[in-house]
């Protein structure tokens, strides 16, 4: 037998020796041999008969727990065992909490202190009533888009949802007496962050050691969510493009169905009595999520990624997640992870526990995804359109590709430089060829609209800077107009749109060839024509959506169809415009009616 996690040997007796049973005490128990040396032989104890007296002794009057203290004899030499048993409520000694983790002994301090003592007396730190923080206090927008989400999931009763906040928040189990619990303010409240230091999302985009740009996400845990997603696959990666017939097709490196389960794990699980916020680190070839929590003391990671039950760290948290349709609480949630990674073809994500706290989860790219984006930016810096670099460090490939690559996808004539591109990569961006420059950010957070959720093929480079930043199109290969960035600031959801303002301004065709770099109208007519027939199928298919469900939620039908949120929004305001639908009732909590 060797020196575990229950077993510690000592050579002599000394008094500082009741830390190491205060340790067994607070944490599994266990056995502390006096008179072993650190190879296990038996070396005995002097005054061995004395000590079976004094130690019990020392141990209730330091400690305040009964152990069993037994003389032993190995190969006829004398040996003292003390016995710990588990503590189901905290031992100190001398004021310190000392625990056995391993076959080390540790002084549990701050959040580790609070977490063992939360432990001790059956409580966890999302249990805790917060004083100072009122039902009138929490976000009312945010318990509606709740009361929505549980309604989508059916995981609450239609009675449930219509009741009040305040027995939304008591069938949640969110309050204590008088007092709101911690859950409710990361959930509820629109700033969490006043009342729970670095309870925040922080993403980062690395190239080396170097970080090139981030994003802090605050606000409630929904939100916070819900806005790692959107920056994570608006801002900060690339997807490669196929077409599928009229249907654009984006494969990105990491499967966003992982990405949102790994995402909501971390929110769900992290220690939040920690002073670390949730961090996502971006590179070239891989993503890394660090979440400052704790596993439970018997598992390992093993145990982690195989079958296990659900024991979340914050319940309460995790309760009103289950609710809100947004996990299973069968605590399939790694196994999930691994399952879209092998179902989208990219390589196994990796776990790994870190020292004193924190678990390290990371998405490498397949050598195939890496290597037509390596493609795709060596190709444009041979043409000479890229990569170029803003302040910020970020490479930007040349707008002029975009465009064309876009036009020759829809039919259109493109340049023989695009189409050598094109036809090697198969490649585009998610923004502008690279990670979106801080211009592009401002424009997707505030707008959150391109031109894949619009349904036309313009350039999302024109649309992305002429709407917010006002930066001339010169950036995108041609001599902007300030008449076309009026009328696309006024507009720029499409090249549809574009063109007819365009048209009444009195913007000539051949301004509009100019600063995309064609010959002719044809490319314009026939990127028009597609533009009309894919705006026609996504509007065809919200239609008989909101046929069959008319209370469906705008998030919902972003889902089904394959659009974002403001893409819906979009195309709902085309259809009421026309006169095809009508809204009936309040509106969070109306339907939609179909006219024609």
């Amino acid at each position: 037998m060797n020196e575990n996690q229950n077993v510690e040997w000592k050579r002599s007796w000394r008094d500082e020796y009741l830390k190491w049973i205060c340790g067994f005490a607070n944490a599994q128990g266990g056995v502390l041999e006096i008179g072993r040396n650190d190879r296990g032989e038996v070396v005995g104890v002097k005054n061995i008969l004395q000590l079976l007296e004094d130690v019990p002794n020392k141990i209730q009057a330091l400690l305040g727990i009964v152990v069993e203290v037994n003389l032993k004899s190995e190969g006829g030499v004398e040996y003292l065992e003390i016995v710990v048993d588990p503590y189901p409520n905290p031992i100190s000694y001398k004021g310190e909490f000392h625990y056995r983790s391993g076959s080390t002994k540790q002084v549990l301090r701050g959040a580790a202190l609070s977490r063992f003592l939360l432990q001790k007396y059956g409580r966890t730190w999302d249990d805790v009533p917060m004083p100072g923080v009122g039902l009138k206090d929490l976000d009312g927008r945010t318990l509606e888009s709740f009361r929505r989400r549980a309604a989508d999931s059916e995981r609450l009763s239609q009675d449930i949802l219509d009741e009040s906040d305040a027995e939304v928040i008591e069938k949640l189990r969110l309050r204590e007496g008088e007092y709101l619990k911690r859950a409710a303010v990361l959930l509820f409240h629109p700033a969490p962050g006043r009342f729970v230091r670095e309870a925040y999302v922080k993403i980062g985009y690395f190239r080396g050691p170097e970080l090139l740009y981030q994003d802090v996400i605050e606000g409630d845990l929904f939100a916070q969510v819900d806005r790692a997603m959107d920056l994570l696959y608006s801002k900060y990666t690339k997807a490669l493009i196929s077409y599928d017939g009229i249907y654009r097709v984006e494969t990105f490196p990491v499967p966003k169905e992982a990405m949102r389960e790994a995402v909501i794990n971390a929110v769900i699980h992290r220690d939040y009595a920690s002073t670390s916020p949730i961090q996502i680190r971006v590179y070239d070839h891989r993503i890394t999520l660090w979440n400052p929590g704790q596993l439970p003391p018997d598992w390992s990671v093993e145990q982690l990624t195989g079958e296990h039950s659900s024991r979340p760290h914050n319940p309460g948290i995790a309760y009103a997640f289950f609710r809100a349709g947004m996990i299973e609480a069968w605590g399939r949630g790694i196994r999930r992870i691994a399952h879209a990674c092998e179902t989208a073809g990219t390589p196994a994500p990796e776990w790994k526990i870190e020292p004193g706290g924190g678990l390290w989860l990371e998405f490498p790219y397949s050598t195939e995804y890496q290597r037509t984006a390596d493609s795709l930016t060596k190709h444009a810096s041979a043409d000479g359109s890229g990569p170029k670099r803003n302040g910020s460090g970020e490479i930007r490939i040349g707008p002029e590709s975009a465009i064309e690559a876009t036009t020759q996808e829809d039919g259109g004539a493109a340049t023989q430089e695009t189409e050598a591109t094109t036809q090697e990569t198969g490649i585009t961006t998610q923004e502008d060829g690279g990670p979106a420059t801080q211009e592009t950010e401002a424009t997707t957070q505030e707008t959150g609209i391109t031109t894949q959720e619009d349904g036309g093929p313009a350039t999302q480079e024109i649309e992305a800077t002429t709407q917010e930043t006002g930066i001339t199109t010169q950036e995108d290969g041609g001599p902007a107009t300030q008449e076309i960035e009026a009328t696309t600031q006024e507009t720029g959801i499409t090249t549809q749109e574009i063109e007819a303002t365009t048209q009444e301004t009195g913007i000539t065709t051949q301004e509009i060839e100019t600063t995309t770099q064609e010959d002719s109208g044809a490319a314009t007519q026939e990127t028009e024509a597609t533009t009309q027939e894919i705006e026609g199928t996504t509007q065809e298919r919200i239609l008989a959506l909101l046929k069959a469900k008319p209370g469906i939620t705008r998030r919902l039908l972003a889902e089904r169809v394959g659009i974002t949120p403001d893409g819906v929004k979009y195309h709902l305001d085309k259809l009421r415009t026309a006169g095809v639908i009508r809204h009936v009732g309040a509106t969070k909590a109306g339907r939609w009616e179909v006219l024609k």
